[in-house]
């Protein structure tokens, strides 16, 4: 995505923000939540579905486990080294929605112009 696009696309964020009421520190609590959730996930599918391992059994769980998968399948393990070492460096110290959804870096369609 060029700059010129990525700083339309900001400036329409922050301006559908203020209509809303909806404050930047709104923003980043709900995605430190979001983290917050997914840290707490011990199992997840492919489907991105998590559970942390306590209270009722999801139902995603229960089928695959029915169908024969071991729950240790579905278990989030913490990254190697190495693979961390394979993650590009990005500094994010100027980007008012770091760590979000929002700032994900998506690849270019083949044949687009």
């Amino acid at each position: 995505m060029d700059e010129r696009k990525r700083d339309s696309i900001v400036a329409y964020l922050r301006r559908r923000m203020a209509e809303l009421g909806i404050a930047p520190e709104d923003v980043a609590a709900s995605i430190a939540a979001d983290q917050e959730k997914i840290r707490a996930a011990r199992y997840r599918d492919a489907f991105g579905n998590t559970w942390d391992g306590k209270g009722n059994i999801p139902q995603w769980v229960v089928q695959a486990t029915s169908a024969g998968q071991s729950l240790e399948h579905f278990a989030i393990s913490e990254p190697t080294e190495a693979q961390r070492k394979t993650r590009p460096m990005v500094d994010w110290g100027d980007d008012p929605f770091a760590g979000s959804r929002l700032a994900t870096v998506k690849t270019e369609h083949v044949g687009a112009a």
